[in-house]
Formats: structure tokens, sequence, C-alpha cells
């Protein structure tokens, strides 16, 4: 009855229209009610609980840091790069798009930053060049939506504080899936975009390669550090943030000399925007969070699932699938901060390692984002090249269902996403 109440309140409040953050809430107090728990102390103090997390203090500074580099010139210099490198291939620009992306998420682990920044570059230099306009966008959508899987990842940091999961293991057992879905998507564009008439980018010679590449240097150090400070404990990942941030902002105002003054405000006060957005569901999130503990839902849950206990592989089939769906209809970090704690301890009854467990899970979010109807990639990237949202989602399919693939493939080769924290521990 208890998890009834739960879902039912909760998809209730939000099919009237009201915001996530309020509907958790309002879901938790349905639940209290439900339980005959009628102090409004606990739902105070267990959002400011929620919220109170010394990693979550890593959520502003990587906001921050990608807002130094889109407006540092970091991200212009990758895609400069990317395209003096293989823009002169046949569908080039679709492949510059991919790498562009790759690089740009081990920057700043957010999926909407990089599609709006790659997006406003690219899309009108695909258009000019004949590349079909739907498809382009919806490339560039997939490539977007790999920022929260490789690291450093704001969606890790919040799977990782709600569900008391090493943040650092997330982020090393992330680069592995992040480059296959790159991967993928570059497959997937090579076979839709092979009949398509296209002009071919000029071929850049090997000293303008070289300039390219030099100037985007200060942009490449960034991923080297972060991971390399992780390996080897020298920062962890909330100071990664921090130094992320800094790195970001001298870089943009001392070296590349892009960032003013006068921009800092704005900068700092969009970032402060994004995090209040983020932390206020987190801090609601953990109204519910506590009530799903103590009403012992995730036992019910375990309950209905307790015929595939002993095959770990099936039930992570099954949550995947279930993941899937619900991503159709509910954002991101709601997703991530609802679920989290409700499956966390079903993994650990099935010993499934929720490391393993949670970079799948990630992706999977992250593969909502572009699907319909919420799909705030998507929207994203509509406004941003002006095309409508139908256009969009027919463009966005084959890169879609090609990282759908990868996401279950790596269901059945766990190898994959856990052997890089073999190369961490050594």
């Amino acid at each position: 009855m208890t998890l009834l109440v739960f879902i039912g309140s909760l998809l209730g409040l939000m099919a009237l229209g009201m915001p996530v953050a309020f509907a958790l809430i309002g879901c938790g107090l349905a639940v209290m009610f439900q339980m005959g728990i009628t102090d409004p102390q606990i739902v105070i103090q267990n959002m400011w609980d929620g919220a109170n997390s010394f990693p979550l203090l890593a959520v502003p500074f990587f906001m921050l840091a990608g807002e130094f580099m889109n407006a540092g010139g970091m991200t212009r210099r990758i895609i400069v790069m990317a395209m003096s490198w293989v823009g002169h291939i046949r569908g080039g620009l679709g492949y510059v798009a991919v790498a562009a992306a790759v690089i740009m998420a081990s920057l700043s682990g957010s999926a909407v930053a990089d599609t709006a920044a790659l997006a406003s570059v690219l899309v009108p230099l695909m258009r000019n060049a004949g590349y079909d306009v739907n498809r382009s966008c919806g490339l560039i959508a997939c490539g977007g939506i790999i920022a929260p899987v490789i690291p450093p990842s704001i969606a890790m940091i919040l799977y990782g504080v709600t569900g008391g999961v090493s943040i650092t293991k997330l982020f090393i057992a992330g680069i592995v899936p992040g480059i296959l879905m790159g991967l993928a998507i570059m497959l997937a564009w090579r076979w839709v975009s092979g009949r398509d008439v296209i002009r071919v980018e000029p071929r850049s010679s090997t000293a303008q390669r070289l300039q390219a590449s030099r100037d985007a240097l200060w942009a490449l150090v960034l991923p080297v550090v972060i991971i390399g400070g992780l390996k080897f404990g020298l920062f962890t990942p909330t100071e990664a943030a921090v130094i992320a941030a800094v790195y970001s902002l001298l870089i943009g105002t001392l070296v590349y000399r892009e960032i003013r003054p006068s921009q800092l405000y704005r900068l700092f006060y969009r970032a402060a925007e994004t995090t209040a957005v983020i932390m206020f569901l987190v801090s609601a999130a953990g109204v519910s969070a506590w009530l799903i503990t103590t009403a012992n839902i995730p036992q019910q849950l375990a309950e209905l699932v307790q015929p595939l206990m002993d095959q770990p592989t099936l039930l992570v089939l099954v949550l995947m699938l279930l993941v899937l769906v619900i991503g159709t209809a509910l954002d991101f970090t709601p997703t991530v901060l609802i679920l989290t704690p409700v499956l966390m301890p079903v993994l650990k009854q099935a010993g499934i390692d929720p490391v393993y467990f949670g970079v799948l899970f990630i992706m999977n979010n992250a593969i909502g984002l572009v699907t319909p109807p919420v799909g705030t990639v998507l929207n994203v990237v509509c406004g941003v090249a002006r095309i409508p949202m139908s256009g969009a989602i027919r463009g966005v399919l084959p890169f879609m269902v090609a990282q759908s693939i990868v996401m279950f493939l790596l269901v059945l080769f766990p190898q994959l996403v856990m052997w890089p924290l073999q190369w961490m521990t050594r």
C-alpha cells in the first residue's frame, strides 16, 4: 500500500503540473500521513540533511567551470582542433561533432551546456555544407549526452551522494562506456550519412593542425590533470571541481584573454542559478529518500523482483528497461534522486556492484535526455537550430538506438565497465 501511495502521489502531482521538487515533497507528505507521522519538522530536517553533503560542493564548481570554458574560448578551440584533423573526411563535420563532444564531456560534465555550445557552432556549418539538419541535430544531441557518463560528471556526483557510492570509482568506471557511446554514434553517422550529397571541407595543412592543437592544448590538459589526480589520490572529486573552475578561469582570463571582468558577474549568476535548481531538487529528494527507507519500500520492491535475485544479469536488464521507460517521462536529475535510494538496497541484496550499476544507470538516464516527450537536450538543440521537435526526433533515432545497444552490451559484458577500476587500484 505504501508503495502505491508513494508512486500514485508523485505521478499525480506531476500530472497536475507541479514542479518536480514540490512533487517530491508532496509525495513525502502523503507517505507520512499514510504512516501516521504528522511532525512537519521531519520535512525541514530531511531537506537540510539531503543538501548538507560535502561532495555536493562539486556541483556549483563544475557548473562554474563549464561557464568559464564556454566564455573563455576553450570550447571553440576544441572544435577548431577537431575540424583541422578530421573535417576533410566525407561526413567530417559529424566526426568533428562527436570528437569535440567527447573532449568537452571530459571538461564540464553538463549535457545541456555541451550540447548548446556544440550546436551553436556546428549546426550553421553543417547546414551550409548540405548536411541534413535534422540528422545533424540528432547527432549533436547524442554527442552531448556523453557528458554525464565521462568524468567529471555531475550526475555521478548526485548518484554517489544519494547511494553512498565512491564518486572516484564512478568517475574512473565511466571512461570506457563514454568512449564507446562516442564510437557507436560515429558508426551510426557513417551509415546514415553515406548517401548524402555534402560539401567536403578542405584538408588542413600539417602546420594548421599543429597550430590548432597548440591552441587547444590548455583545454586538453584539464582532463589529464583531473583523472591523474584522482588516480594518484592527490585530490577528491570535490577538490577536482574547484581545480577545474579555477583553472578554466585563469586560462580564460590570462591565456586566451576572452573573459573580461565585466562578464564575471553574469557567469557566476548563471552557474548559481543552475546550481540552485539542482540543490533544491536534492533537498526535496532528501525527504522522499528518508520516507522510502522508513516505509521499507526497497524491501517491497525486492519482493517483487525476488525471482530474479539469483540472476543478476537478468535483473540488471529488467531494471535497465524500467529506467529506459521512466526516462521518457521524467527528467535526468529527478530520476536519479528518486530511484537511487529505492534501487540501492535491491542491488546490494542481489550482489550487484553499485559502481557498475551506477554507470549503466547514468547512461540510461542520459539517453532519456534525447527521448520525447521530455528530452531536455533534444529541446536545447531544437531551440538553437530552430527546427521542430518532430524533425529532431527523426534525426536522433539512429544515434539513440546505437547508444542503447552499447548500454545493453555492457549489461552482458560488465568487464568493460569495471576494467578501468583495476588500473586505478594498481
